[in-house]
C-alpha cells in the first residue's frame, strides 16, 4: 500500500515483521561494506526498524519497505558516523553514502554486489578464526535476527554470558582484521564447509535439543532451514549446500510426530506417519535428486539419503536398513567419526541382528572421546534389550540417563528401563 491509505489495524506490525525477516540481512550486509563497521552497521538497522516502529502506524506502510529501511539505515548510519567518527576516518564513508542516497534506482553493479553482500556477512560470522560456539551465536544474532535472549535460551545459558559471547566475537572481527569478502577461489571449498557446519549444528540442536524441558527447539529448526535456503539461492549449484537443505527439511517433516500430545516422546516406529509433512519431504527428495545429479557427493548428501530411506518405508517393518548400513560405511569413509561409527553400528543391528550390532559397539564404548556421548549409551541398552541381556540393558540405560539433560529424552530413557522384565 503507498503512504496515505488507511491501514487495517495489524497491517503496520506484519510488515514490519515481514521486512525484518526478509530484508534485515541483507539490508544489514550491504551496510557493513559501506561503512566499514560491523557494530555501525548492526546500531544504524535497528535504528531504522525502530523508526518503522514509530512511523508506519501513523504514515501507512511503505510501497518498498524494503527500500524504506535501507534508505533510512543509511541516513541513521550517516548520523551515527558524524557522530563517533575522526575525519579522516569518516569522510570517504560519508560521501559513498551520501552518493548512494542520491541513487534513484540502485545500478546493476550495486544489486549484484548486494546479492553478495548476504555471501560477505555469511563467512564473516562463520570464519574459522572465532571460536564454533561463537559462530554459532553470531550467526543467528546477525543474520537471523533472533535477539541475544532468544539465542540465550535456544542454548540454555544465561543471556549475559551470551551477549559477552556476542560481544567478543564481533570485537574478534575488528582486531584481527577479519576480511568482509567472498574467499577466493583456493579457499572456497574449506571455507564453505566451516559455514555448513554452523548451519548443521543450528539445526541440531534444534532437533534434539542438548538440554530444557522440550525435546526439539522448532525455531532453530526453521531457521537453520532459512538459512540453507539462502545459501542454496546464493550459490544454487553447490552439491552439498543441497544436501544439507535436503537432510534438514526431510528431518524436520516428522516434527510434529515425534513427541505426543502431553509432550512425552513417541519412538519412530510409532511415530503417526500421517502427521509427517508430506510437502517438507517431497521438496527435501527433489533438493537431493538435484544434488545427486551435480556429481559431487559429499556426507551431507549421504546423511539426506539415509533420512529418505527411513521416510519412504510405507512401515517401519519396511525400512531397508541394508542399504542405509551401507550409506553408513560410504559417510564414515567421506567423514571418518567414532559418531557416525555408532550410527553405523545400529544400522548393522537391524539389518543383520543386535548380536552383531553390539561387536560393532564394543571397540566403541572403550573410545575416551564417547564416554559422555549420550546416544552410545542409550544404543547400547536398546541393543542389549533387544539381545535379552537385561541386567546389561539395565546399566546401559541408567548411564545414559545419568547423560541425559533433555527431560523429554530422560523420561523416555527412564521409561524403558522401568518397563525392563524383572530378571
Amino acid at each position: 500500500m503507498t503512504r496515505g491509505q488507511r491501514a487495517e489495524p495489524d497491517a503496520p506490525r506484519a510488515a514490519l515483521e515481514r521486512a525484518f525477516r526478509d530484508e534485515r540481512a541483507a539490508v544489514l550486509a550491504t551496510l557493513i561494506r559501506h561503512v566499514g563497521d560491523f557494530q555501525l552497521a548492526e546500531d544504524a538497522v535497528a535504528d531504522a526498524f525502530a523508526a518503522a516502529v514509530a512511523t508506519w502506524p501513523r504514515d501507512g506502510v511503505p510501497s518498498n519497505p524494503g527500500a524504506w529501511i535501507t534508505t533510512t539505515a543509511r541516513h541513521r548510519a550517516i548520523d551515527r558516523l558524524r557522530r563517533v567518527r575522526s575525519l579522516a576516518d569518516r569522510t570517504d564513508r560519508l560521501a559513498e553514502l551520501a552518493r548512494l542516497n542520491s541513487q534513484e534506482h540502485a545500478s546493476e553493479e550495486e544489486e549484484s554486489m548486494v546479492a553478495d553482500d548476504r555471501l560477505r556477512l555469511i563467512f564473516t560470522c562463520c570464519h574459522p578464526a572465532l571460536a564454533m560456539p561463537a559462530r554459532v551465536a553470531l550467526t543467528l544474532r546477525t543474520l537471523g535476527g533472533l535477539t541475544t535472549t532468544e539465542v540465550a535460551r535456544a542454548f540454555v545459558v544465561s543471556e549475559p554470558t551470551m551477549g559477552k559471547r556476542i560481544v567478543r566475537a564481533k570485537a574478534k572481527i575488528a582486531d584481527a582484521h577479519i576480511p568482509y569478502r567472498i574467499p577466493p577461489d583456493h579457499e572456497l571449498g574449506e571455507r564453505l564447509q566451516a559455514v555448513l557446519q554452523v548451519v548443521y549444528l543450528i539445526f541440531n540442536e534444534g532437533y534434539s535439543a542438548t538440554g530444557g524441558e522440550r525435546l526439539a527447539r522448532g525455531e532453530l529448526c526453521s531457521e537453520a532451514i532459512r538459512l540453507g535456503r539462502l545459501l542454496a539461492t546464493l550459490m544454487p549449484d553447490d552439491a552439498e549446500i543441497l544436501g544439507l537443505l535436503a537432510m534438514m527439511l526431510l528431518h524436520d517433516s516428522r516434527r510434529g510426530a515425534r513427541v505426543d500430545g502431553d509432550g512425552h516422546y513417541v519412538a519412530f516406529d510409532d511415530q503417526d506417519r500421517s502427521q509427517w509433512d508430506q510437502g517438507r519431504i517431497r521438496e527435501g527428495q527433489r533438493l537431493l535428486e538435484r544434488a545427486m545429479r551435480l556429481r559431487h557427493p559429499g556426507s551431507y548428501q549421504v546423511q539426506a539419503a539415509i533420512t529418505a530411506l527411513h521416510l519412504e518405508a510405507p512401515l517401519a517393518s519396511d525400512t531397508d536398513w541394508d542399504q542405509i548400513a551401507e550409506l553408513y560405511s560410504a559417510l564414515a569413509h567421506i567423514s571418518p567419526s567414532p559418531i557416525i561409527d555408532v550410527n553405523r553400528a545400529v544400522a548393522v543391528a537391524f539389518a543383520r541382528g543386535p548380536q552383531v550390532g553390539l561387536e560393532l559397539l564394543a571397540p566403541l564404548l572403550d573410545d575416551a572421546r564417547l564416554d559422555h556421548y549420550q546416544p552410545l549409551h542409550a544404543a547400547h541398552a536398546e541393543l542389549l534389550r533387544r539381545n535379552a541381556d537385561l541386567p546389561g540393558a539395565a546399566r546401559a540405560y541408567a548411564r545414559a540417563i545419568e547423560l541425559s539433560a533433555n527431560a523429554v529424552e530422560r523420561d523416555e530413557l527412564e521409561r524403558r528401563l522401568r518397563a525392563l522384565p524383572v530378571f
